[in-house]
């Protein structure tokens, strides 16, 4: 997909929060002295009375965002994944999440794909600790329009809200003009029968591309968008696995606590016999390397899906 656009999705969400704040006086955004890396800087340059720089406090700015939105503003709170969820994970669940309060979380840089940064700031952790916030909704886009949307959707959205935006380019796979989004449901982008490939983030567009090439191996693959973390949409999850019979899971986080063991509870819920691999980061951490290197690297690419999927058929 070298001749796909491609943009970081923390680009779109700059972009998306400007929009938003042209249609909503009550949209305030809140960085952490990272207006330049999240891309809140698009926002503040518009709108630079509704900007609030909370400085390298992290957990502070959850606090003011919770007392923001006690007073009827929907605040935008920005920093890294590593920082958003980690640092400040204590403030989010008592101040955010407990009073169930209408915070929206934007979280750059998730994943191994920050590159260079290295393992601290390499966040594979943030959606088995969001997703375990009771009502947090957690999401990761594939791309900008999915992100754009998701913004748009997370405003409409009453509660909290988590998403993961990447600092590494994503291809554009979507269509801006037929695109819609909706929380908590996934998308199919291309059908098969051998087996469903469902994904988020960055990988959306490696699976397509495992697609593609599974398909010229004579394996027909579903591929599933699961932008929605949680709530998880079941339904699609349990018609893959009842009409595909395998399933791969690929997502840029930690195989544990992530988009692949939310699949494997709904399978082993409902009681289906239907095997299912995780494609992600194992049980180690990161370190500095340029971001395309280290995606190949721990197997989050097309190759090493392809190779997981013909697995299952052994």
């Amino acid at each position: 997909m070298a001749d796909v656009k491609k943009v970081a999705t923390r680009q779109s969400y700059g972009e998306a929060l400007k929009e938003l704040g042209a249609a909503h006086p009550d949209v305030v955004v809140l960085d952490a002295d990272l207006a330049n890396a999240t891309k809140t800087e698009i926002f503040k340059k518009a709108f630079p009375d509704r900007h609030f720089d909370c400085g390298i406090a992290e957990s502070d700015m959850m606090c003011v965002a919770a007392g923001l939105a006690t007073t009827g503003y929907v605040p935008f709170a920005s920093s890294f994944a590593m920082f958003a969820a980690g640092r400040a994970f204590e403030q989010v669940r008592n101040s955010i999440g407990y009073p169930h309060l209408n915070v929206k979380i934007g979280a750059t840089h998730g994943g191994i794909s920050v590159g260079e940064d290295g393992a601290s700031h390499q966040c594979c952790e943030d959606f088995a600790l969001m997703r375990s916030i009771p009502g947090m909704v957690v999401m990761s886009p594939a791309d900008d329009v999915e992100a754009k949307a998701m913004v748009k959707a997370s405003y409409e959205h009453q509660g909290p809200v988590y998403m993961r935006f990447s600092r590494y380019g994503a291809p554009v796979i979507h269509d801006a003009e037929s695109f819609t989004f909706e929380i908590g449901k996934g998308e199919v982008l291309r059908d098969g029968a051998d087996v469903a490939l469902i994904a988020n983030g960055l990988l959306v567009a490696e699976t397509l591309e495992a697609a593609q090439l599974l398909a010229e191996q004579g394996v027909s693959a579903r591929v599933i968008d699961m932008a929605t973390i949680k709530p998880l949409d079941e339904e699609l999850v349990l018609k893959a696995a009842r009409e595909c019979g395998r399933i791969v899971t690929c997502e840029e986080h930690s195989t544990i606590g992530g988009l692949g063991e939310a699949v494997c509870a709904v399978i082993a819920q409902h009681g289906l016999a239907c095997p299912v691999e995780r494609v992600g980061v194992n049980d180690e951490f990161g370190h500095s390397g340029p971001a395309g290197e280290l995606l190949e690297q721990f197997g989050l690419c097309a190759g090493h899906i392809v190779k997981v999927a013909h697995s299952l058929f052994s």
